[in-house]
């Protein structure tokens, strides 16, 4: 038997056990046991829209569920009717699929299945796409080669990924974003949402939704759990991981991110100095940096270091968060800023869980707290900061600006304590802040204690931080089911 021809029997054989609904009629029983993803209700439609020819693009860091939500759609699909036979998946880090083109394993699959390629129409997942060298020229040819073919790929460079489907996409693919769980979905994933009630909050200048819960204790516990478990659907899951999850969060989150996709994707020499800087970072996530302080701790060239701090952001572990003053104004030259990780479970992975009263705790809920915020598309977030002289300085931990007006539209000082429930007039930076910026509200959070304080004219609510990160949470998926038309 010739190579080639020994080569696609293979290659016949993979696609055969990677898709099972060809003979079952159904997904393998490991995905179907799973819980969907929150996401998944936005991300189906995007498949099952043909009006517009373009292929969907599921971007994410890894382990955050995008192969189990190609699972997912691909049971809703046949659950809807459409035949197992029109619906072909293909994992492209695959070996045996090494170096071959995505239109040959198409009308490989094609053949197998007796379909015409051309004329049926046929839904087809590509995923890990990012191993692929210029998959995004290969697809998109695809897009505008076969008119029938629902072409939806996965990748785990989002940033990279997203850069390349701009460049050689455009009008041809439709990006989506899954990011790592936030609290909402985690509270629901573990099936405690019984637990928090929805009233409306209601101040002098506005009334929102947002949630208390009758069970502060346990939904407490849940955060704290959340912050060091919480951000991947398989360590909620599983209790083995749970127990050790450095080897899962550490060796196949981190490593493989820092020690393979970022070296090979923007050809980094010195891995071990990529990693020292993330390991730095992680630990004083939510701290103040400089490139100066940077380079002087690290012993690494500020030009190189903006240069790791953009590639770990474009692999989704961290978000740098640019600074205003006292008055909301950028600053012109930016010299300061905050870097949080974007799920503060990688901090559990690198060093230790944390408690409710260990010292860095009050870091990690402000991480989870700004984890929230980062999934939401054109989210304005800033934290202020401004230093007049050695003995008139402060902060307010996050600030929504409002762009065309050069002014903040809310602010919210993240606090792991009470103390500021019986004591609001202690808050002398938010206070000194919203006087400077005519705000009238100003939202604090607590431990357990809740209710709106009125002072001088202004109103500052107290919600546990717990809540406020549910309520955003489920916030930010609501955008996206918004952006999304939904």
């Amino acid at each position: 038997m010739e190579y080639t021809e020994l080569l696609e029997k293979q290659i016949i054989g993979r696609l055969k056990v990677d898709n099972p609904w060809w003979t079952t009629g159904a997904t393998s029983d490991f995905f179907r046991q799973m819980s969907p993803r929150l996401y998944l209700d936005i991300f189906v439609p995007l498949v099952y829209d043909r009006n517009t020819r373009r292929a969907t693009i599921l971007m994410g860091p890894r382990r955050v569920g995008k192969t189990v939500m190609m699972f997912h759609t691909i049971q809703k699909l046949i659950d809807d009717g459409v035949s197992p036979q029109n619906i072909i998946y293909i994992s492209v880090e695959t070996p045996i699929y090494n170096k071959i083109y995505l239109e040959q394993l198409y009308n490989l699959a094609c053949q197998v299945l007796s379909k015409s390629p051309t004329q049926d129409e046929m839904y087809v997942f590509y995923d890990e796409i990012q191993y692929l060298k210029e998959w995004e020229v290969e697809l998109k040819s695809l897009v505008d080669s076969y008119r029938n073919v629902k072409f939806v790929a996965s990748g785990s460079a989002a940033a990279e990924l997203k850069r390349k489907s701009d460049e050689s996409g455009a009008g041809r693919f439709t990006d989506f974003s899954l990011p790592p769980l936030t609290f909402y979905e985690y509270i629901h994933l573990r099936k405690y949402s019984q637990i928090m009630i929805p009233y409306e909050l209601e101040t002098s200048t506005y009334k929102s939704k947002v949630y208390k819960s009758f069970d502060m204790p346990t939904l407490n516990k849940l955060f704290i759990d959340y912050i060091n478990y919480g951000g991947y659907p398989e360590v909620v899951f599983s209790q083995t991981i749970r127990e050790n999850p450095e080897q899962f969060l550490r060796h196949d989150i981190i490593d493989k991110v820092l020690l393979r996709d970022l070296p090979s994707l923007y050809g980094i020499t010195d891995v071990q100095e990529l990693n020292s800087i993330f390991t730095m970072i992680a630990y004083h996530s939510g701290d103040q940096f400089s490139y100066e302080s940077l380079s002087k701790e690290s012993g690494v060239k500020k030009d190189t270091l903006r240069k790791y701090i953009s590639y770990l952001e474009a692999a989704f572990l961290i978000k740098v968060i640019k600074r205003t003053d006292d008055n909301a104004k950028s600053y012109v030259r930016e010299t300061q800023f905050k870097i949080y990780l974007t799920n503060p479970s990688l901090r559990c992975a690198l060093f230790q869980p944390i408690s409710e009263s260990d010292e860095e705790v009050g870091n990690m809920v402000e991480t989870a707290i700004f984890a929230q915020w980062i999934p939401r598309q054109n989210a304005d977030v800033h934290y202020a900061n401004w230093r007049f002289n050695p003995k008139k300085q402060g902060e307010v931990d996050i600030v929504g600006l409002n762009r065309a007006k050069q002014k903040p539209n809310w602010a919210v000082e993240i606090k792991w304590t009470d103390r500021f429930f019986d004591r609001p007039g202690e808050l002398d930076s938010l206070l000194f802040f919203m006087e400077r910026n005519n705000l009238n509200n100003a939202l604090v959070t607590t431990i357990n204690s809740e209710g709106v304080k009125n002072m001088d004219n202004v109103s500052l609510v107290f919600i546990p931080a717990a809540c406020y990160a549910y309520v955003v949470g489920e916030n930010t998926i609501k955008q996206a089911k918004e952006s999304y038309g939904l």
